[in-house]
């Protein structure tokens, strides 16, 4: 046997603290019990000696002994309702190994000393001690293997070296006899000390697998990112920390502009890739101001600590420019944004679901009406939560197809003034709440499923006012995300437009690019479908979004309608003139339409057509109009009613 193997054997191991651990908290529950039968067999052969051995062999030697085991069976009874660190615990097994030896050595020497002294009876009581006390010092010290190992051999030697030669072959026997069990017993609770060791490694990967799935269960895999449900268990823990200390937070959900698009058009690696991209972005941003989490999707969201307005604006900022500067990954090259919705603690509500609502909310109405930038929920929000909760109580319980009615405003050819289109617009006068501007009902019907049911009214109004208008007059009907992101939304709308009697051909879809971009699969195979039928489609407010023209490209559209923010001082603001001249350009190169909306003014009307944008909508030529305005709209005499207006 090797120097090193002996060493390993005869000493504890330092290298596995959670081991060192589990042996120290197994021993303070045993060694109690080994002092206990120290000390009581000790006092058992020395009452059975007294008065055949010397008082110094009984009492002197015996009472220092006893008392050692007291003491020492007192000192583990306490230390075993303590929790020692792991330089402690391997100290108290090394100091209790080295001790075990000790006495070991000091019981046996006193043992055979007595064994001189008394009868054949009273020696065979030596030799019992000897024996049961090896036996149960061993058990004891089961959980420590070098401890075992030198009880054995320092009971043994002696043993059978002082009995081996003893001339009753009984003695002998004995001896020989107590080798073998002391080696069977080595042997036992070296097996045992190896399952325990077993046992503790197995536990320990038990544990490593319950701490990888907590991470997994706690944390996206895509960006590494705290998830949605981590975060809703911070969220309760920050807002009951927050309570008691009287402290203020805010929440903010992070909602990625544009996203949808880069991901349809280049695919779910590129996707990929962006969205860990973007949250080490956003992890740089929200570095020492706030802790950031992945809720799904391109969807984030952040708890920001003792914040107030103006920090929270300004991380927002921070923010909004780290995700709008530009992504370049070989060829591609693309432009993303986001916009971000704030609710603070204790402004905003009282508990941690009710903030993140609002906070959802502000994100919501921020991308309606604010995309692109910073929104925290104040009193004007609560205020539309409020109006939201009465449009959306009294849409439920509305009669649609008796309240439901429709304006339309003409799309118009600015060289001759007559008008090439009319686009439908929903208008609503409720019973209980009056008129309600399509701004508010519109956004609550999307929300609550009723949208699909609307179209199918309102398109069918419009098909029966379209009916009377002459055949080179279309119509211009608006398709909402959840009309063409269902297959079954399409077969419907066919079926109304064949019933209607109304050539296909003289209907424009318009389809925004936030419809596009929620599925842009399905939204492709509605365009299919409505244009298989011979319908047009057109893309509304473009320009608005992040990738219209990777729509342009991969859609099979007619026309595309410029937003009205880029027409708005046209003839004064270079930069707008620029970017609908050359969005001009590349209809007339890609053979569409175009119509710019929101034309308002004279100015703004020959600054257009200087550029060849000559097929126009907006207040200067009319507000939107009922149907039968809009017949006299189409029998008017251009150059009357320019007069007149």
């Amino acid at each position: 046997m090797s120097p090193g193997l002996i060493k390993r054997l005869f000493t504890v191991p330092g290298d596995d603290p959670e081991l060192a651990l589990a042996q120290h908290a197994a021993f303070t529950k045993q060694l109690p019990l080994l002092y206990f039968i120290l000390a009581t067999n000790s006092l058992a052969v020395a009452v059975s000696f007294h008065g055949v051995a010397p008082d110094w062999l009984t009492i002197g030697v015996t009472a220092p002994l006893c008392a050692a085991c007291f003491w020492r069976l007192g000192w583990w009874t306490v230390e075993r309702k303590r929790k020692p660190d792991v330089e402690t615990a391997l100290a108290h097994l090394r100091a209790s190994g080295a001790l075990a030896a000790g006495l070991t050595i000091a019981f046996t020497a006193w043992a055979l000393a007595l064994y001189s002294y008394g009868d054949p009876y009273a020696r065979g009581l030596v030799v019992f001690f000897l024996a049961s006390t090896m036996i149960g010092c061993i058990f004891c010290l089961m959980h420590v293997r070098s401890a075992v190992l030198s009880v054995a051999v320092l009971a043994n030697a002696p043993f059978l070296a002082y009995f081996l030669v003893d001339p009753q072959i009984a003695v002998r026997s004995i001896a020989v006899d107590f080798a073998l069990v002391s080696a069977a017993l080595v042997y036992v609770t070296g097996v045992y000390y190896r399952d325990f060791a077993n046992l503790i490694e197995s536990r320990r990967a038990t544990q490593r697998l319950s701490d990888e799935n907590l991470r997994l269960a706690n944390h996206d895999s895509l960006t590494g990112l705290a998830n949605r449900r981590c975060f809703f268990e911070s969220l309760s823990g920050v807002f009951a920390a927050a309570a008691r200390r009287d402290a203020r937070f805010a929440v903010g959900v992070i909602d990625l502009d544009g996203f949808k698009g880069v991901n349809d058009t280049y695919g779910h690696i590129v996707g990929d890739r962006l969205l860990a991209e973007t949250s080490r972005r956003l992890e740089a941003a929200c570095k020492g101001e706030a802790r950031l989490f992945r809720l799904g999707g391109d969807e984030f969201a952040i708890i920001v600590e003792d914040c107030a307005n103006a920090k929270l604006s300004a991380l927002g900022k921070t923010i909004e420019d780290a995700v709008r500067q530009p992504f370049t990954r070989g060829e591609i090259d693309v432009m993303i944004g986001c916009t971000i919705g704030f609710a603070a603690y204790p402004d905003n509500g009282d508990a941690p679901m009710r903030l993140y609502e609002k906070a959802d909310y502000a994100l919501y109405f921020a991308k309606k009406q604010r995309r692109g930038q910073t929104l925290l929920f104040g009193d004007e929000l609560e205020t539309r939560i409020q109006t939201d909760g009465q449009i959306e109580l009294a849409l439920q319980n509305a009669d649609l197809e008796q309240e439901m009615t429709m304006a339309f405003q003409p799309i118009v050819d600015a060289r001759t003034g007559e008008a090439s289109a009319f686009e439908a617009l929903a208008r609503w006068t409720s019973p209980v709440l009056g008129v309600v501007s399509p701004a508010y009902f519109i956004p609550v019907a999307e929300r609550i499923g009723l949208v699909r049911t609307m179209t199918r009214i309102l398109l069918r109004k419009s098909l029966a006012a379209a009916k009377d208008w002459p055949a080179h007059v279309r119509l211009a009907f608006n398709l909402s995300v959840h009309d063409i992101a269902v297959g079954e939304g399409v077969l419907h709308i066919v079926n109304i437009i064949q019933q209607s009697g109304v050539d296909p051909r003289r209907i424009e879809f318009e389809i925004t690019e936030t419809a596009v971009t929620h599925d842009f699969e399905q939204a492709a195979e509605t365009v299919r479908a409505l244009k298989a039928l011979g319908a047009r489609v057109a893309l509304d407010d473009f320009g608005t979004g992040y990738s219209s023209l990777a729509h342009m490209r991969r859609l099979d559209l007619d026309k595309i309608k410029i937003d009205r923010s880029f027409v708005t001082d046209i003839d004064r603001n270079r930069v707008n003139f620029l970017i609908v001249k050359s969005l001009q350009k590349l209809c007339d190169d890609m053979e569409l339409g175009c119509v710019c909306e929101g034309v308002e003014t004279q100015a703004e009307m020959r600054t257009l057509l200087d550029i060849g944008c000559t097929v126009q909508q907006g207040y200067l030529y009319s507000r939107p109009i009922s149907q039968e305005e809009a017949l006299a709209f189409i029998g008017a005499d251009p150059e009357a009613r320019r007069a007149a207006g």
